[in-house]
């Protein structure tokens, strides 16, 4: 290899770049200043410098990713706004859906509520009360037709926060894409699906992570024979770095998570330069502006390593870390709630010049409830506002190079790397004998004995303790706290929510084969008991095609998967 400290070499690889920008496609937009003057594309070191160290830099599109990876940054395409949203019923949400697109938005980011995520039907005893509450009601594929009525599914990205019952949603998703008639297998859009971070910082779990595992192997099989351009990963940091972890620790728990499903994908004997770019992620942007970019350049160096070092990826794609970025939702106050739109631009700002390739901006009231029709508007203007006025997507990696960014990316990546060996150690070493491999057998050991929750707890711990204190500061909290600031109106969800899903659930029964069901629900608790471990995407998808519902198949895993609960530490 190169050493690109050689001015040579820096030169090389400008023309390498420039020769690859040329080639690719440029969007039809003004990348001048305000002032209308032209600026170049990309900035590296002059011409004939020696910069040490310039390897771990490099210039757009090329490994090791650090500044992109595109030779055109936002020029070429910008970022997809995508914004996170459901609330009530399917139809409330899929008016929401309609609202966001036809204002701008570029794709879609579904939000299940609380039963939905458990796994449960809206008429179980446990979702009393939390029907349509965090997000949206799917108990089955009538549910899913309503919530996309009118949105073309073959057309539109579409993004699915969920884990537990990940693969019974998906399915329900492919059903109700079916009956539009839309051409199933050229669907693209993520399925959250990890479940590492549930038991790490989320909670949301249905069964042990043995059955959870094997649910996603057989989900990444599936698409990766059927669905090519869908995701059926999207490995989260976001929960992590809520639950109180630093940005380092949110870097290293989402890369090891990462890891460990490339580890699942191989031990498949799946090709890991054609599963690998099925692999998302999706990360927290926070408030402390350049840690949060130098976090986002640090992943895409770390994974492309470790791809291609570790995992054997020869492929560009395969070595990729693409993400998606949500403001960060912890750092929302519930007093001075117009603070917030300023903290949402910040962070939306750090994750555009971090090379974020969608992004979800939070809305001002969403730390006091889901977000009005007017605030969820004035988030996607943040958006919108960053993109076309302030001239961020004109060039790549503006800040590379800086020497406070260089040195705090490097820090971070150190960082990282120490907990990677950590877990690994956790697990038995790189040569632990593990049916999947080392990485996961270090995750599931520290999920077991409780390291990563503990892990997060003190972080969390220290750093209350600081406000407390007043070494950090937050304005309107322990700063500035007078204002002249009247309450902002919130979204309520009502109580004839959830009594109408019922009602509707009940129809649904009603009106169904229930011996198609029965027979349907039969098969999958035969597939799952069969010792030869068939894919049980199919079987899954027919059950949701006979309107089987969610609690419904989440319970006939259930029956042979059992429960899973975590031991009480403190």
């Amino acid at each position: 290899m190169v050493n690109p400290q050689n001015p040579q070499d820096i030169e090389a690889g400008r023309a390498r770049w420039q020769e690859r920008y040329d080639a690719a496609r440029k969007r039809d937009a003004d990348f001048t200043t305000l002032s209308g003057r032209e600026v170049d594309p990309v900035y590296g070191p002059p011409e004939g410098a020696e910069v040490p160290g310039f390897e771990r830099i490099g210039w757009p599109g090329e490994f090791p990713f650090t500044r992109g990876l595109h030779p055109t940054g936002y020029r070429g395409r910008a970022w997809t706004i995508r914004q996170f949203a459901g609330f009530g019923n399917a139809v409330q949400t899929n008016e929401r859906y309609k609202m966001i697109l036809e204002s701008g938005g570029g794709g879609l980011s579904v939000a299940f509520d609380m039963p939905t995520l458990m796994g449960y039907d809206s008429d179980d005893p446990h979702a009393l009360g939390e029907v349509g509450h965090c997000g949206v009601a799917i108990d089955s594929v009538a549910d899913m037709e309503v919530l996309f009525d009118g949105i073309p599914l073959g057309d539109i990205t579409t993004s699915m926060t969920i884990s537990g019952p990940a693969i019974p949603a998906f399915c329900m998703y492919l059903a109700a894409a079916e009956r539009q008639g839309a051409d199933t297998s050229a669907l693209n859009g993520t399925l959250q699906t990890d479940i590492f971070k549930e038991y790490i910082a989320q909670k949301e779990w249905l069964y042990p992570p043995e059955p959870h595992l094997r649910l996603i192997g057989d989900l990444m099989e599936y698409c990766a024979e059927n669905i090519p351009a869908f995701k059926p990963l999207s490995v989260s940091g976001y929960h992590i770095r809520e639950a109180g972890a630093t940005a380092a620790q949110e870097l290293a728990f989402t890369l090891a998570d990462g890891f460990g499903y490339v580890e699942l994908g191989l031990s498949r004997g799946l090709d890991v330069n054609r599963f690998a770019p099925g692999l998302s992620f999706f990360f927290d942007a926070h408030i402390d502006f350049f840690e949060e970019i130098a976090k986002f350049r640090a992943a895409r160096r770390i994974w492309a390593r470790w791809m291609r070092d570790e995992y054997g990826a020869t492929s560009e794609k395969a070595q990729w870390l693409r993400f998606h970025t949500q403001t960060a939702g912890v750092s929302l106050t519930a007093q001075q709630p117009y603070n917030n739109v300023v903290r949402t631009a910040v962070e939306a700002l750090s994750a555009i010049l971090g090379g974020t390739n969608s992004l979800h901006t939070n809305a001002l009231d969403e730390t006091l409830a889901l977000p009005t029709e007017q605030s969820a508007e004035i988030a996607l203007r943040t958006q919108q506002v960053l993109l076309e006025e302030t001239g961020v997507v004109n060039v790549a990696d503006p800040l590379g190079g800086s020497y406070y960014v260089e040195a705090l990316t490097d820090r971070i990546e150190a960082d990282a790397e120490a907990v990677f060996d950590k877990i690994r150690r956790m697990g038995g070493g790189a040569d632990a004998e593990h049916p999947i491999g080392p990485m996961t057998s270090g995750i599931l050991a520290g999920i077991e004995n409780g390291w990563f929750s503990s892990e997060i707890a003190e972080s969390a711990f220290q750093y209350q303790q600081a406000l407390e204190k007043d070494e950090k500061r937050i304005v309107g909290v322990n700063r500035n706290t007078s204002t002249v600031s009247g309450e902002v109106e919130i979204l309520r969800i009502s109580h004839e929510v959830e009594r109408e899903q019922k009602r509707a659930l009940a129809r649904r029964r009603a009106e169904r084969d229930q011996a198609a069901v029965d027979t349907a629900l039969a098969r999958l608790l035969t597939a799952v008991r069969d010792p030869g471990r068939p894919n049980l995407i199919p079987v899954i998808l027919d059950a949701a095609r006979a309107e089987a519902t969610m609690g419904e198949i989440c319970a006939t895993m259930g029956r042979e998967f059992g429960t899973y609960t975590e031991d009480p530490r403190f």
